[in-house]
């Protein structure tokens, strides 16, 4: 028997898809609960604020029943599918949180002390316990402090931690907090998406095996010895996608027990089967129309290829949108002024020039300070917007003073050693809310820097940034205007907020 090409396969495997029937979920369908038996169809679309999100089974339909994904294996009743959520972008919003509040009574699982409350000490029968989660759609991350490495050795930090504000009460807490038995640090973060890992995973293979950034090798998997992307978590503390389910079973979910290597294994064949994407708008009309831009929907990022760099000239982020450029004078089509939008806001993100400026892991790699790039300079993985290489920055998002995260979250003053490099534009006194990749490598120069995450799907999943400190894609825009002093008219905030919401 002659041997498929991949282009073929892949062809096959959306033709299965669509012959199955895009499945169209009710209001009733849209949470999924651990524990209960249906099926996640080939293809299933939700709707969102601008229109429809589709979920791809590249592989097929999937049973929940039994499926360690979608099974409660721990004492708090939830499962993988409870904080990434289908309708979500394998995600989850505040919309869907407040929604589930409303109909349970904040007792849904997702609501659990250890992680969805503010502090597992507060009454949690009150929304005030909860408003980070709620307001924000933020998880509380308890990391030990002082640092610990991988193989459980103590790592020693360059620098102190001091608690300035403590809202949540959790970082002075007797029990759970700096100075208990067990110094916690509590850090509060968004759940990453659960899909197009084939991108998120890819290792960039021209620079392997070191970081390009610092020049420092890339951290390998612990099973194969194999180089890693570092791109799977906000702070790159997990290597691989078996790392993160094993010890988010163990901490978010309260496992009774470690999964086994069968659970494990079926865990990443079903996350590395989705591919996610808005596919629908409510102006625009069917994304995927083949004569439409090529790189919207989900199929488009199953047939992609990861780990392209798409910084250039020609090489465009999400594809070509040359197809809506001048839907503005096609009077005909309804849909034709925000097609037109559509496209200029992807050239906007491809061309638009901005000063950047104090960021680090981006001026100190030698390109100057400032340094005029556009926002693929960054935001550079072809189809993704990810990173190729490990997209750890500091823009600003969690430090002072350019940090708008809110006076909800903890602020935390970290006093460098003199001994240590120190940040290159903080200092070695530094107020952050979240010292991010620092947590993890213990690195003054490191305080504040977070991975950033993939563009696809974002219409389903607000708040954005990895502390919700952006509520909706325009307040994104509008931040990075505010940071860089990009001067952005009215028009060009709105283009690119439209180019946003389709992808």
């Amino acid at each position: 028997m002659r041997k498929r090409s991949s282009t073929a396969l892949v062809s096959a495997l959306i033709s299965a898809a669509i012959l199955a029937g895009v499945a169209s979920a009710g209001l009733s369908d849209r949470w999924w609960s651990p524990g209960e038996d249906r099926d996640l169809p080939a293809s299933i679309s939700y709707e969102n604020e601008y229109g429809s999100l589709t979920i791809l089974n590249a592989n097929g339909a999937v049973r929940t029943k039994g499926h360690p994904f979608f099974e409660p294996i721990g004492h708090n009743g939830r499962a993988c599918v409870t904080c990434h959520q289908p309708s979500d972008a394998m995600s989850i919003s505040v919309t869907t949180l407040r929604d589930r509040w409303a109909q349970t009574g904040g007792k849904d699982p997702v609501f659990a002390a250890i992680d969805g409350s503010n502090c597992p000490n507060l009454p949690q029968n009150e929304r005030a316990s909860h408003s980070l989660l709620l307001d924000k759609g933020l998880f509380r991350i308890f990391l030990p402090w002082p640092l610990k490495a991988p193989d459980g050795k103590a790592i020693t930090p360059e620098f102190t931690i001091e608690v300035v504000k403590d809202p949540t009460g959790c970082n002075l807490h007797p029990v759970y907090g700096l100075q208990s038995k067990n110094p916690t640090i509590s850090v509060f973060r968004r759940p990453r998406v659960v899909g197009n890992l084939k991108y998120v995973t890819q290792v960039d293979r021209i620079a392997m095996p070191f970081e390009v950034k610092s020049g420092e090798p890339l951290a390998v998997d612990p099973s194969t010895g194999e180089r890693v992307s570092m791109n799977i978590m906000s702070d790159s503390r997990e290597p691989t996608l078996r790392t993160q389910a094993a010890n988010a079973a163990l901490t978010h979910l309260q496992a009774h027990q470690g999964l086994t290597d069968a659970q494990l294994q079926q865990i990443i064949d079903f996350e590395q089967q989705l591919y996610v994407a808005q596919s629908f708008d409510r102006r625009a009309g069917d994304l995927t129309k083949a004569e439409g831009p090529p790189g919207l929907g989900p199929a488009a990022m199953l047939r992609g290829t990861p780990g392209i760099l798409a910084n250039g000239a020609t090489n465009h982020l999400f594809g070509s949108f040359e197809a809506w450029s001048g839907s503005g004078a096609d009077s005909a089509d309804p849909g034709a002024a925000f097609k037109a939008s559509v496209s200029r806001g992807a050239a906007l993100f491809q061309t638009r020039t901005i000063w950047v400026r104090d960021v680090y892991n981006f001026n100190t790699l030698g390109v100057g300070n400032p340094q005029k790039r556009n926002c693929v300079g960054c935001h550079n993985m072809s189809m993704t917007g990810l990173d190729v290489a490990p997209g750890y920055m500091d823009l600003g998002t969690a430090n002072l003073p350019h940090s708008e995260a809110g006076d909800d979250l903890p602020l935390f003053k970290l006093t460098c050693s003199p001994k240590a490099a120190p940040h290159p534009y903080l200092g070695r006194v530094i107020f952050t809310h979240d010292p991010g990749r620092a947590l993890v490598t213990g690195r003054c120069r490191e305080i504040g820097a977070i991975t950033m995450q993939q563009f696809r799907g974002l219409a389903a999943r607000a708040p954005y940034f990895s502390n919700g400190s952006a509520a909706t894609l325009r307040d994104v825009i509008e931040i990075y205007d505010r940071r860089f002093d990009m001067k952005l008219t009215e028009q060009e905030i709105q283009d690119l907020t439209n180019f946003m919401s389709v992808l």
